[in-house]
């Protein structure tokens, strides 16, 4: 076996706005579920599949998808910072595969990645450099979007070109499910946010900590039920949990991204991550969920979901 698969929700909230201690204690143990398969599947590399929240990406240059040939954690959130153990040249063998199957992936010598892709690792492995890795940027956060399609696309691209290395890959999947934090817009934003969005890298610690205590406040509110957000959608989130677990990833490709923000909020884009995650792990054959989490969280903001699978070597073989 050579490929496996970890998909997870992540909230910078965590730690900072928490839920009742039976909630926290019951996160706690699905992480450790999901910490225990990957110690047993012991992987050579990671591959995260990771959103940004203008911290490290900006309408400066905005690429839909881009992988990290090298990369470093900003150290938003409580996580840390700090350059990542990108394994360069798996990063730029997944760059020239996926080109050569006709994806325009983009590619970045010095990524800046915020807690999308740090917080998982630090979940998982316990840092940011404890395992050598290739982070992938996927566009979650500034329309327009593109087609849902291309995310799977670029998932299988970057599946087969992992899958004949010979090596253990975990494939991570960073995002979701349903939530609308405060994220801004460029249409219609003022001079100053729009500055922001476009070019707003190594912001100074008055605006961070504006955009710190605005976060916190959503997320009270929306445990208080007082808030203008859009409500989690635990709906939604199973279907399509289901839908990742039984494999019918093409049913995804005719989901607009208007879809997604209507049905589960500006944030649900996230879980383009998690289709391009499984979508990877689908090129090794069949696979099979072997553990499943979830539960809406609001004081996280966060429809909170895990899920671990593997390759059905059964159905492979056959």
């Amino acid at each position: 076996m050579t490929l496996a698969l970890c998909t997870l929700s992540h909230s910078p909230l965590i730690g900072v706005n928490q839920p009742a201690p039976d909630v926290v204690a019951e996160v706690d143990g699905a992480l450790a579920r999901a910490r225990e398969h990957v110690r047993a599947f012991s992987p050579d590399l990671a591959v995260i599949f990771g959103p940004d929240h203008f911290n490290g990406v900006f309408y400066d240059m905005l690429p839909p998808f881009c992988v990290g040939a090298g990369a470093e954690s900003i150290g938003d959130w409580r996580t840390s910072a700090g350059p990542l153990a990108v394994d360069t040249e798996a990063a730029r063998t997944i760059h020239r595969q996926a080109l050569a199957a006709g994806l325009d992936l983009a590619v970045s010598e010095r990524m800046q990645v915020d807690h999308g892709i740090a917080q998982p690792l630090e979940f998982l492995f316990g840092s940011i450099d404890a395992v050598p890795v290739v982070p992938v940027f996927v566009n979650c956060a500034a329309p327009p979007l593109g087609p849902t399609e291309r995310i799977r696309l670029l998932g299988e691209a970057v599946g087969r070109a992992v899958s004949v290395s010979g090596r253990r890959v975990l494939l991570i999947g960073s995002g979701g499910l349903s939530h609308d934090p405060p994220i801004p817009a460029l249409e219609g934003a003022s001079p100053e946010v729009a500055e922001r969005l476009i070019a707003g890298r190594n912001p100074d610690e008055d605006t961070v900590a504006t955009r710190v205590a605005r976060v916190v406040a959503t997320a009270q509110e929306l445990a208080a039920g007082t808030s203008d957000r859009a409500p989690l959608a635990p709906e939604w989130d199973a279907e399509v949990m289901e839908t990742l677990a039984r494999g019918r990833l093409s049913e995804f490709d005719s989901w607009s991204p208007e879809d997604f923000a209507a049905e589960a909020g500006n944030a649900a884009h996230e879980v383009r991550t998690w289709i391009a995650a499984f979508a990877a792990l689908g090129t090794a054959g069949a696979y099979r969920v072997t553990s499943t989490y979830y539960r809406p969280i609001p004081e996280w903001i966060a429809g909170f979901a895990i899920m671990t699978a593997v390759v059905d070597e059964q159905k492979v073989t056959r």
